[in-house]
């Protein structure tokens, strides 16, 4: 056993120097999980900022003021006056994605008890922002309205007032989210595409030969580049994590970390191993690309990172119980939004470690009949 670990670590070191070698592989980390964060984290947005709003007052009230001085950055820009006559045009060139038209005698409805309508104009081609714009703007109005009712008489006996608190992320700000799904997702992207071209550049190079008149068995071969690669891009997440999330994007991070990364060695083992099964399905990397993209963009979309694993068919959810992502997006949500401890994720790492061992057993069973191929 001691003679096996010694030539599995040094599989593995030799397994690092080829990515030494590799400079645009190297590249590939650095930036994944450096540049690629920063950009999406501020550059991809889902809720709102900086909206261009207009606001055509018909009114002229105190009240009409109050709602344009109401809207501020930095959801929206400071709403510019516009003319009833200019709405369509407005909207048609893009240059507003909200446009408020404020009736007559507005704010006289208003105290009168009429209930007068104000009409909200929305750009709705990037849904999102629209929709949570449309509820931004919706709240700004009811406060402003309210405000001035108070200010004209006393609430009413029996008043309700409704108190919201958003946990782990008060002000509900995208870039806390986005950053650390992005290292998730990166992880399971660079994992697959590592071990899967270690094993296809052995090919390429001719090297896999060298190794089959080796004393070494296909499983120590397969455990040397899991562990060899995997190393690279747990140590490139914990340090994305804590310059590029942590630092410079200014995320906290409520959980351990080091319970993150116990949690990310186990997830690598079962998304490597997936690596190298798809590797002896292919003879080149524009054939492994095309063959893992497909999966990888399911295992992405589909693992709670990107939508929520409740808005999908009950199927569905079965079906994603058999990749390692849905149980590692869940875990990692729970450490590093939550701060959730070894008592919350222990049955998550359980069932990866399970799936790890089952996917390891499909690949090696793969890997000795391809190997047995190339020696024969």
């Amino acid at each position: 056993m001691k003679q096996r670990l010694a030539t599995i670590f040094r599989l593995g070191v030799k397994e690092l120097r080829s990515l030494r070698a590799d400079p645009v592989m190297l590249f590939l980390v650095f930036y994944t999980f450096t540049v690629a964060i920063y950009t999406v984290a501020t550059g991809a947005r889902f809720d709102v900022h900086d909206a261009a709003v207009a606001i055509v007052d018909e009114d002229g009230s105190a009240l009409s003021r109050a709602l344009a001085d109401a809207i501020r950055p930095p959801q929206f820009k400071p709403a510019v006056p516009l003319g009833a006559e200019a709405i369509d045009r407005a909207m048609d060139e893009g240059r507003f994605v909200f446009v408020i038209d404020i009736p007559p005698r507005f704010e006289a409805d208003v105290l009168a008890g009429r209930r007068p309508e104000i009409q909200i104009n929305v750009d709705a081609t990037a849904m999102t922002q629209a929709g949570n714009g449309l509820a931004y703007l919706r709240g700004v109005i009811a406060d402003t309205v309210g405000d001035r009712l108070r200010r004209e008489a006393p609430a009413p006996d029996g008043a309700v007032a409704v108190i919201t608190r958003a946990r782990f992320n008060p002000n509900l700000a995208s870039e806390w989210f986005t950053p650390v799904m992005q290292v998730i997702n990166n992880i399971t992207i660079l994992t697959v595409i590592l071990t899967g071209a270690a094993f296809i550049r052995e090919r390429e190079h001719g090297t896999i030969e060298h190794l089959l008149v080796m004393p070494v068995r296909p499983i120590d071969i397969m455990l040397a580049k899991i562990w060899a690669n995997g190393l690279v891009i747990v140590l490139a997440a914990a340090l994305s994590l804590l310059v590029v999330v942590e630092r410079l994007l200014g995320v906290p991070l409520a959980g351990s970390l080091v319970l993150f990364l116990a949690l990310a060695v186990v997830y690598e083992f079962s998304v490597a191993t997936m690596g190298i099964l798809l590797a002896t399905f292919t003879s080149s990397m524009p054939q492994f690309g095309l063959l893992a993209l497909p999966i990888l963009i399911m295992m992405n979309l589909l693992s709670g990172s990107t939508t929520p694993m409740e808005s999908m068919p009950a199927w569905l959810q079965g079906v994603m119980q058999l990749s390692p992502s849905t149980h590692f997006v869940a875990a990692a949500q729970a450490i590093l939004y939550r701060g959730a401890g070894i008592g919350v994720v222990w049955p998550v790492l359980l069932v990866l470690a399970i799936i790890g061992a089952a996917y390891f057993a499909i690949a090696a069973r793969r890997f000795r009949r391809t190997l047995a191929s190339l020696g024969g």
